[in-house]
Parts: structure tokens; sequence; C-alpha cells
């Protein structure tokens, strides 16, 4: 096979998204837009990826990282003007080069492999990827003769109202031999009212040569749609949110409203578990077999056991072992390692803690920067206070012990093993192992105290009456 090249232009300024962002960045189901279309021609086996860009340059090197070779286009003259600064690098290269865009997301890999497959077996030296639209206009048309053989591609604006007729677009991507390539933009010059280089141009060049284009058609329109403003980018996102939602109810996830359900491109999940309504899972988040997630529930980057069950949850960049239950109305910051068997019950708010087995943290509870055994039964309303205005500190609590209701755990502190905490109590120092912690004022109680205050209040309002 010949090598197989990827330029992807990815310079334009996208004024129509109207964002301080590259358009390129902008994110649909997780993944930025141009590394969806990297992603693609990657998994279609090109052996080299050339990527040029102009707006936006560093934020687009930021999304692709170091895998891919960039070159900058410092004004933006169309694009051929965008190919022409890849003509270097390509002159050191021999084989096949794909001409691509980078706002185009949904485009496959076996598109891409069909165009490839099409180009290399038609004998053509330039291969036009192009659509069947209901509504062509705003397109360039795809005129042929009556063999099928491609004659030229004409603008809409200066089409005839016999070609304003055709339904085949011209998709904008394109495989050429890179020598063919080379020679069109030899020829390719910006004499059009906008002073820019179209590569469009280098259709009408080759085929003044007496050079054979093919013109190749997708199977699915909506693989040519150019993200250029939120309008666009949310089209878009709509078709990926669906093939990655059909993806995993084919491998055996029930999600009971995919039109309320939001899963990111990279996320896994195990057969037979069931994605409930309003339930959004993002990241490199990955869900064991049998779980119970949602409804309206957000995961982001975390990794979830099997017969695990999420209700009405927050859960970022945490673990969460096997048959833990979390929920409802539960925050789970960064930084958590939930063990199995655990109950994490509702408004219970965890950070940078490890939660040991079989452990109950019921509700209304803050466990921060803690570490928490086996076994332990943390109960309602208790707040580890690991911020002294300075620093965090951690707080320890051992296996098997009982942190009673409303306590508080002044950090640093240690409750070691098979201890008891009593209710209300504030606790400063280590609780021995074995040992019941008490740490509270001992109740007072003042008779009639009331039955006083009033008498007080009535002797206060009579003297305010009688100076009136």
């Amino acid at each position: 096979m010949s090598n197989l090249i990827a330029l992807v232009l990815a310079a334009g300024e996208g004024k129509r998204m109207k964002s301080r962002y590259s358009k390129m960045v902008h994110k649909a189901c997780g993944k930025p837009v141009i590394n969806w279309v990297c992603s693609a021609v990657e998994k279609a086996g090109f052996t080299e990826t050339i990527v040029v860009v102009g707006h936006g340059a560093d934020q687009v090197k930021e999304c692709l990282g170091d895998k891919y070779q960039y070159i900058l286009q410092k004004e933006q003259l169309g694009t051929g003007h965008a190919v022409m600064q890849a003509e270097s690098l390509l002159r050191e290269r021999e084989g096949l080069v794909f001409i691509l865009y980078g706002d185009t997301p949904l485009i496959s890999p076996g598109t891409v492999n069909g165009a490839i497959e099409y180009h290399q077996n038609s004998g053509c030296r330039a291969t036009i990827v192009t659509a069947i639209l209901d509504d062509p206009s705003g397109y360039g048309r795809v005129v042929r003769d009556l063999d099928g053989n491609v004659v030229k591609i004409v603008e809409h604006r200066d089409a005839s109202p016999e070609e304003r007729n055709i339904n085949e677009i011209n998709s904008g991507m394109y495989c050429f031999w890179i020598e063919d390539l080379l020679l069109a933009l030899e020829e390719l010059n910006n004499d059009n009212d906008q002073g820019e280089y179209y590569i469009t141009d280098t259709i009408g060049i080759l085929l003044k040569k007496g050079l054979k284009v093919g013109a190749c058609e997708v199977k699915n329109p909506m693989e040519i749609l150019g993200v250029n403003d939120r309008i666009q980018l949310y089209q878009a996102s709509e078709v990926m949110k669906r093939r990655i939602l059909e993806y995993h109810m084919k491998n055996g996830v029930t999600i009971i409203d995919p039109n309320s359900t939001f899963i990111d491109d990279g996320v896994k999940i195990g057969m037979d578990t069931v994605i409930y309504p309003g339930t959004i899972i993002e990241g490199s988040t990955e869900i064991g077999e049998e779980c119970i997630i949602g409804p309206s529930s957000r995961i982001t980057s975390t990794t979830i056991g099997d017969e695990v069950e999420i209700i009405n949850t927050v859960i970022i960049e945490s673990t969460i072992g096997d048959k833990t239950s979390v929920g409802p109305f539960a925050y789970i910051r960064p930084g958590n390692r939930i063990g199995r068997n655990v109950k994490v019950g509702d408004f219970v708010e965890l950070k940078k803690s490890n939660i040991g087995d079989k452990t109950k943290i019921p509700h209304l509870s803050y466990i921060g920067d803690t570490t928490v055994g086996r076994n332990t039964n943390i109960a309602c309303g208790v707040i580890t206070v690991n911020y002294n205005g300075k620093e965090k500190n951690r707080t320890v609590i051992g296996d098997n012990a009982f942190v009673g209701c409303n306590v508080n755990l002044i950090a640093p502190v240690e409750v070691k093993d098979n201890s008891y905490i009593a209710a209300g109590s504030t606790i400063t120092d280590e609780v021995p192992e074995y040992s019941l912690a008490i740490a509270r004022e001992r109740q007072v109680i003042k008779e009639d105290w009331v039955k006083k205050k009033n008498m007080e209040r009535k002797e206060q309002q009579k003297e305010k009456n009688d100076k009136e």
C-alpha cells in the first residue's frame, strides 16, 4: 500500500462561533472537534498526519499534543493557500495525501477508507469526496458527463439553472497522488474577487491537463457537516451522541431515555448496567457490570466497580468499589477511593478520602482529607474539620469504629480501631482503641428560667409604658 498522508486544514478563525477560542477546540461529546477528525484518519490507517494551523494555533496544538506535525499558515488566504504551506513537506514524500478540514468531526474512518480505496482502484489522479443532498443550495456542484466522469466543480453562485438542479455536492475533501497535487499547486493562483487561493481550483487544473478526476460519494451526508457556529456544533454533537449511545446499547447497556442521557466518547460501561434519565457520564469514566446509574447524576473520569448504585449524585475523579451505593444527593469531589460494600448516603460530601470496605456514612456528613477503615459507622452530621485557615490536615479513623451524631473531628487527629465517640463531641485528641470518647459540656438545668425571663420582660415593658 502507498504511504497515506492526511493533511488537516485547521487554520480558520471561525468568527461565527463568537468565541475567544479556535472553533477547532470546542468540544462535541467531550472531545475537541479537531481531535475527532485526527482520530478518524488515524483509525483509517494513515501513516502520517500534518495539521495546518493558524488562528488559535497554540490551542489546537495543546489539544492534539506532539504526535502530529504542524505547519503554520500565518495569513489565511484560502484553502489552496493552506495546502501550499505544506508543499515543502509533501515534496519529500510519495504516495497519497487526503485533504480534509479540522472542523468536520463526523467524518468516519470507513468513509476515509472508502475514498482511499476508490482512488487507488479507479486510476484517478484526484478524487473528490461528494454527498447527495436534498437541498444543495450554497454548495459547489459536481458536474459529470454522460459516462459519469467528473468534468468540473461549479460554485453555486456561478452555476446555471440546470447545474443548480444537481444534488451531488463537493464536500471539500480530496484525495490526490502527491505528485499530481504538487503539479496543480504550481499553477494555482488567486485571480478571483476574494484574492484567495482555493483548493477547488486544483481539480480544474488537473482536468485541463487531461488527467482523470473521480468522485466518491459518502453514504451518510451528515459526515461532511462542518462546525462553523454553535448551532452546527450542537447538530454534530447530537449525531455523535446517538452513535455513542447506540454503541453502548448494542453492547448490553440499558439506557432508559437516550434523549436525556449524555455519554462522552471513550467512556466504558459493562453489560447489564442501567442508565437512568438525566445522567451525564464524562471523561475517562469506566463503569462495571450490573450497575444502576442515575437518575440526574454526573460522573466525571471515575472508575466504578460492579453492582454499584449511584443516585442523584455528582462524582469527580474518584474510584468506587463493587456493591457500593452512593446518594441520593451526595457530592464526591476529586481524589476519593471508596471501597466495596460501602454506603455513602444523602447529602454526604467526600474529598480526598479513603473509605474502607463495609463502612457506612449514611447522611449529612463532610469527610475531607480522611482515611476511614473497614466496617466503621459515621453517623449523621459528622464533620472532619480539616482546614485551620492555613493548611489542610488529615483525620484517621480506624476499623470497626463508631462516630456518633454531630461529632466534630479537629484534624490532625486519629480515632483508633474499635473505639466509640459519643454524639455531640468535639474531638481534638487521639481516641485510644476500645475507648469511649465524650467531649462536650455537662448539661445544666435552670429551673423556671423561662418564667423568670418573661417576668423581667413584662416589668421592662411596664416601665417603658409608664414613662410614655
